[in-house]
C-alpha cells in the first residue's frame, strides 16, 4: 500500500527537480549543487552515527560526485583566474577529506566539509541577492573572499 504512494511521491519529486534544473539560471544551478552536497554530507553524518556503513558510503560518494562533477567541473579557470584556481583547490581538498572521513569513520571531518560548503554557499547566496538588487547593466561589485580558506588549503 505505501510502496505505490512513495513511488508516486518520488516520481513527483524527480519531475519537480528536473523542472527546477531546466528553468534555473547558472547561479541557481550552483546553489542547487551546494544544497545537494550539503544534504549528502549531513545524511552521511547521520548514517555514520547510526552505523549504517553502506548508506554512509553512498552518501559520501554522492557528495564527492557533486563536488567534483558539478561544482569543480563548472569552474572556468580562464575567466575566473585566481578565484577559480582557489576554488578548484578547495573542492579537491573537500573531496579528499570526504574520502578520509569515509575510510576512518570520522564525523568531525564531515562537519568540517559541511562548514566549508555552508560558507561557500553563503557567499553564492550573497552574490545572488546582490545581483537581484543591482540594475541589469551594473556589474556585481565583489567576489567572495577566499582568503579565509588559505589556512585550510595548506592542510591538503
Amino acid at each position: 500500500m505505501f510502496g505505490k504512494s512513495s513511488r508516486g511521491a518520488n516520481a513527483y519529486a524527480n519531475v519537480s527537480m528536473e523542472t527546477g534544473v531546466t528553468s534555473a539560471s547558472p547561479h541557481k544551478l550552483i546553489v542547487m549543487l551546494f544544497d545537494g552536497a550539503l544534504v549528502a554530507v549531513a545524511t552521511a553524518e547521520q548514517q555514520m552515527k547510526d552505523g549504517n556503513i553502506q548508506a554512509k558510503g553512498k552518501s559520501i560518494s554522492k557528495a564527492i560526485s557533486i563536488i567534483d562533477n558539478g561544482l569543480r567541473a563548472s569552474l572556468d579557470k580562464k575567466v575566473g583566474g585566481q578565484i577559480a584556481e582557489s576554488l578548484d583547490a578547495l573542492y579537491a581538498y573537500m573531496s579528499n577529506r570526504l574520502l578520509i572521513a569515509n575510510l576512518k569513520n570520522q564525523p568531525e571531518i564531515l562537519k568540517e566539509v559541511h562548514t566549508l560548503l555552508m560558507d561557500l554557499k553563503s557567499a553564492w547566496d550573497a552574490i545572488g541577492q546582490q545581483a537581484e538588487a543591482a540594475p541589469a547593466a551594473a556589474p556585481i561589485k565583489a567576489a567572495p573572499d577566499l582568503s579565509t580558506y588559505a589556512p585550510t588549503l595548506m592542510k591538503a
